[in-house]
Protein backbone atom coordinates (compact mmCIF):
# COMPACT_ATOMS: atom_id res chain seq x y z
CA UNK A 1 0.00 0.00 0.00
CA UNK A 2 1.09 3.48 -1.20
CA UNK A 3 1.98 6.10 1.92
CA UNK A 4 -0.25 9.34 1.68
CA UNK A 5 1.04 12.42 2.35
CA UNK A 6 -1.29 15.46 2.56
CA UNK A 7 -0.13 18.98 1.98
CA UNK A 8 -2.13 21.74 4.13
CA UNK A 9 -0.56 24.81 2.14
CA UNK A 10 -4.09 26.10 0.80
CA UNK A 11 -5.48 25.96 4.39
CA UNK A 12 -3.02 28.61 5.13
CA UNK A 13 -3.75 30.25 1.27
CA UNK A 14 -7.10 30.42 2.86
CA UNK A 15 -5.83 32.31 6.17
CA UNK A 16 -4.28 34.67 4.17
CA UNK A 17 -6.54 35.65 1.98
CA UNK A 18 -8.42 37.22 5.30
CA UNK A 19 -4.75 37.99 7.17
CA UNK A 20 -6.14 36.70 9.90
CA UNK A 21 -5.06 33.63 12.29
CA UNK A 22 -7.51 31.03 10.69
CA UNK A 23 -7.93 28.44 9.24
CA UNK A 24 -4.79 27.09 10.69
CA UNK A 25 -2.76 24.50 8.87
CA UNK A 26 -1.21 23.43 11.74
CA UNK A 27 -4.74 22.58 13.45
CA UNK A 28 -5.35 20.72 9.95
CA UNK A 29 -1.99 19.03 9.44
CA UNK A 30 -3.29 17.20 13.24
CA UNK A 31 -6.72 16.20 11.68
CA UNK A 32 -4.86 14.59 8.89
CA UNK A 33 -2.39 12.15 10.46
CA UNK A 34 -5.63 11.36 13.08
CA UNK A 35 -7.34 10.72 9.77
CA UNK A 36 -4.14 8.09 8.72
CA UNK A 37 -2.08 10.18 6.75
CA UNK A 38 1.63 9.06 6.82
CA UNK A 39 3.37 12.68 6.27
CA UNK A 40 2.45 16.27 6.49
CA UNK A 41 3.86 18.47 3.23
CA UNK A 42 4.36 22.64 3.20
CA UNK A 43 5.94 24.49 1.37
CA UNK A 44 7.97 27.33 2.01
CA UNK A 45 7.71 29.73 -0.73
CA UNK A 46 10.29 32.92 -0.73
CA UNK A 47 7.14 35.30 -1.12
CA UNK A 48 5.25 33.85 1.76
CA UNK A 49 2.39 33.43 -0.16
CA UNK A 50 0.58 30.93 1.95
CA UNK A 51 2.81 29.13 4.71
CA UNK A 52 4.31 31.02 7.17
CA UNK A 53 8.05 30.51 9.05
CA UNK A 54 5.46 30.42 12.34
CA UNK A 55 3.63 27.68 10.41
CA UNK A 56 6.99 25.21 10.05
CA UNK A 57 8.32 25.74 12.88
CA UNK A 58 5.10 24.82 14.82
CA UNK A 59 4.63 21.93 12.66
CA UNK A 60 8.10 20.07 13.46
CA UNK A 61 7.28 20.58 17.03
CA UNK A 62 3.73 18.64 16.78
CA UNK A 63 3.63 16.37 13.34
CA UNK A 64 4.04 12.94 15.00
CA UNK A 65 4.27 11.23 11.52
CA UNK A 66 6.52 12.90 9.18
CA UNK A 67 7.30 17.13 8.02
CA UNK A 68 7.86 17.16 3.95
CA UNK A 69 9.21 20.61 3.75
CA UNK A 70 8.87 21.49 -0.34
CA UNK A 71 11.56 24.29 -1.01
CA UNK A 72 13.23 26.23 -3.60
CA UNK A 73 17.33 26.04 -3.38
CA UNK A 74 17.39 29.64 -2.48
CA UNK A 75 20.07 30.55 0.45
CA UNK A 76 17.48 31.65 2.58
CA UNK A 77 14.90 29.11 2.52
CA UNK A 78 18.23 26.77 2.62
CA UNK A 79 19.34 28.41 6.20
CA UNK A 80 15.58 27.67 7.49
CA UNK A 81 15.76 23.75 6.94
CA UNK A 82 19.15 23.28 7.89
CA UNK A 83 18.05 24.83 11.45
CA UNK A 84 14.25 23.23 11.48
CA UNK A 85 15.75 19.87 10.90
CA UNK A 86 12.37 18.44 8.95
CA UNK A 87 12.40 15.02 8.41
CA UNK A 88 13.15 15.72 4.67
CA UNK A 89 12.92 18.50 2.39
CA UNK A 90 12.11 18.32 -1.45
CA UNK A 91 13.52 20.75 -3.69
CA UNK A 92 11.55 22.29 -6.41
CA UNK A 93 11.81 24.64 -8.90
CA UNK A 94 10.30 28.09 -8.00
CA UNK A 95 8.50 31.21 -9.80
CA UNK A 96 7.16 34.04 -8.28
CA UNK A 97 4.42 34.50 -10.65
CA UNK A 98 3.37 30.97 -10.87
CA UNK A 99 -0.09 29.89 -9.06
CA UNK A 100 1.56 26.22 -8.43
CA UNK A 101 4.65 24.55 -9.00
CA UNK A 102 4.58 24.39 -12.90
CA UNK A 103 7.07 21.36 -13.77
CA UNK A 104 10.01 19.70 -12.29
CA UNK A 105 13.06 20.32 -11.42
CA UNK A 106 16.55 20.79 -13.92
CA UNK A 107 18.31 18.58 -12.39
CA UNK A 108 20.51 18.27 -15.08
CA UNK A 109 20.96 21.68 -15.76
CA UNK A 110 22.28 22.77 -12.42
CA UNK A 111 23.96 19.97 -10.81
CA UNK A 112 26.88 21.90 -9.01
CA UNK A 113 24.24 24.30 -7.08
CA UNK A 114 22.02 21.05 -6.64
CA UNK A 115 25.25 18.87 -5.43
CA UNK A 116 26.26 21.52 -2.79
CA UNK A 117 22.90 22.30 -1.44
CA UNK A 118 22.03 18.25 -0.89
CA UNK A 119 25.84 17.84 0.92
CA UNK A 120 24.55 20.79 3.21
CA UNK A 121 21.22 18.68 4.09
CA UNK A 122 22.88 15.17 4.23
CA UNK A 123 25.08 16.88 6.44
CA UNK A 124 22.31 17.62 8.75
CA UNK A 125 20.69 14.62 9.03
CA UNK A 126 18.32 15.49 6.25
CA UNK A 127 17.04 13.45 3.27
CA UNK A 128 16.66 15.40 0.20
CA UNK A 129 13.98 14.51 -2.30
CA UNK A 130 14.07 16.08 -6.25
CA UNK A 131 10.58 16.89 -7.78
CA UNK A 132 11.07 16.08 -11.10
CA UNK A 133 9.32 15.47 -14.59
CA UNK A 134 9.25 11.61 -15.81
CA UNK A 135 12.58 12.07 -17.70
CA UNK A 136 15.19 9.69 -17.71
CA UNK A 137 17.86 12.52 -18.29
CA UNK A 138 16.53 14.18 -15.11
CA UNK A 139 16.71 10.84 -12.96
CA UNK A 140 19.87 9.83 -13.42
CA UNK A 141 21.44 13.46 -12.72
CA UNK A 142 18.96 13.23 -9.81
CA UNK A 143 21.60 10.13 -8.56
CA UNK A 144 24.37 12.18 -9.42
CA UNK A 145 23.53 14.80 -7.23
CA UNK A 146 23.00 12.44 -4.43
CA UNK A 147 19.49 12.77 -4.09
CA UNK A 148 18.02 10.24 -1.80
CA UNK A 149 14.10 10.25 -3.64
CA UNK A 150 13.19 11.70 -6.43
CA UNK A 151 8.98 12.77 -6.41
CA UNK A 152 7.56 11.93 -9.75
CA UNK A 153 5.63 14.83 -11.31
CA UNK A 154 2.27 13.80 -12.02
CA UNK A 155 1.18 17.53 -13.40
CA UNK A 156 0.58 16.62 -17.03
CA UNK A 157 -1.12 12.94 -15.96
CA UNK A 158 -3.36 14.80 -14.07
CA UNK A 159 -4.33 17.45 -16.45
CA UNK A 160 -4.77 15.19 -19.58
CA UNK A 161 -7.77 15.98 -21.34
CA UNK A 162 -8.66 12.95 -23.04
CA UNK A 163 -7.82 8.99 -22.32
CA UNK A 164 -5.54 8.46 -24.77
CA UNK A 165 -2.82 11.52 -23.25
CA UNK A 166 -4.13 10.43 -19.94
CA UNK A 167 -2.64 7.03 -21.05
CA UNK A 168 0.57 8.69 -22.61
CA UNK A 169 1.68 10.42 -19.84
CA UNK A 170 0.69 7.43 -17.46
CA UNK A 171 3.35 5.06 -19.22
CA UNK A 172 5.73 7.78 -19.06
CA UNK A 173 5.35 8.23 -15.21
CA UNK A 174 5.66 4.28 -15.02
CA UNK A 175 8.39 4.04 -17.14
CA UNK A 176 10.14 6.76 -14.98
CA UNK A 177 9.01 4.94 -11.25
CA UNK A 178 11.43 1.60 -13.04
CA UNK A 179 14.46 3.83 -13.95
CA UNK A 180 14.64 5.74 -10.95
CA UNK A 181 14.13 2.24 -9.13
CA UNK A 182 16.79 1.07 -11.18
CA UNK A 183 18.78 3.91 -9.83
CA UNK A 184 18.36 2.96 -6.06
CA UNK A 185 16.22 6.00 -5.68
CA UNK A 186 13.43 6.05 -3.49
CA UNK A 187 10.45 7.19 -5.49
CA UNK A 188 7.44 9.75 -4.43
CA UNK A 189 4.92 11.24 -6.12
CA UNK A 190 2.29 13.91 -6.76
CA UNK A 191 0.96 16.73 -8.41
CA UNK A 192 -2.54 17.31 -9.48
CA UNK A 193 -4.06 14.19 -8.32
CA UNK A 194 -7.39 13.99 -7.19
CA UNK A 195 -10.04 11.44 -6.56
CA UNK A 196 -10.50 9.84 -9.76
CA UNK A 197 -6.96 9.41 -11.03
CA UNK A 198 -4.68 8.69 -7.84
CA UNK A 199 -5.75 4.99 -7.70
CA UNK A 200 -4.11 3.99 -11.05
CA UNK A 201 -0.99 5.96 -9.98
CA UNK A 202 -1.12 4.66 -6.33
CA UNK A 203 -1.20 0.66 -8.17
CA UNK A 204 2.73 1.48 -9.01
CA UNK A 205 3.86 -0.78 -6.68
CA UNK A 206 7.73 0.96 -6.52
CA UNK A 207 5.90 4.04 -5.59
CA UNK A 208 6.64 4.76 -1.67
CA UNK A 209 4.51 7.81 -0.88
CA UNK A 210 1.69 10.21 -2.80
CA UNK A 211 1.85 13.54 -1.73
CA UNK A 212 -1.73 15.84 -2.40
CA UNK A 213 -3.26 18.65 -1.12
CA UNK A 214 -5.47 20.76 -3.33
CA UNK A 215 -7.97 17.58 -4.41
CA UNK A 216 -8.33 16.77 -0.54
CA UNK A 217 -8.66 20.43 0.37
CA UNK A 218 -11.46 21.14 -2.10
CA UNK A 219 -13.29 17.62 -1.04
CA UNK A 220 -12.76 19.10 2.58
CA UNK A 221 -15.19 22.00 1.85
CA UNK A 222 -18.25 19.53 1.54
CA UNK A 223 -17.30 16.46 3.80
CA UNK A 224 -14.93 17.68 6.66
CA UNK A 225 -11.05 17.58 6.44
CA UNK A 226 -11.28 13.83 7.88
CA UNK A 227 -13.55 12.35 5.98
CA UNK A 228 -11.29 13.65 3.04
CA UNK A 229 -8.71 12.01 4.07
CA UNK A 230 -9.98 8.98 4.40
CA UNK A 231 -11.92 9.03 1.63
CA UNK A 232 -8.29 9.32 -0.31
CA UNK A 233 -6.73 6.89 1.97
CA UNK A 234 -8.96 4.72 0.62
CA UNK A 235 -7.57 5.09 -3.21
CA UNK A 236 -4.13 3.98 -1.89
CA UNK A 237 -4.65 0.72 -0.61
Amino acid sequence: MVKLAINVDHVATLRQARGIDEPDPVLAAGICELAGAAGIVVHLREDRRHIQDRDVILLRQTVKTKLNLEMGAAEEIIKIALNLKPDMVTLVPEKRAELTTEGGLDVAGQERHLTSVIAQMKGAGIPVSLFINPDDGQIKAAKRVGATFVEIHTGRYSDAVSEEEEDREFALIAAAVNAAHGEGLRINAGHGLNYRNTARIAALDKIAELSIGHAVMARAIYVGLDQAVREMLALCC
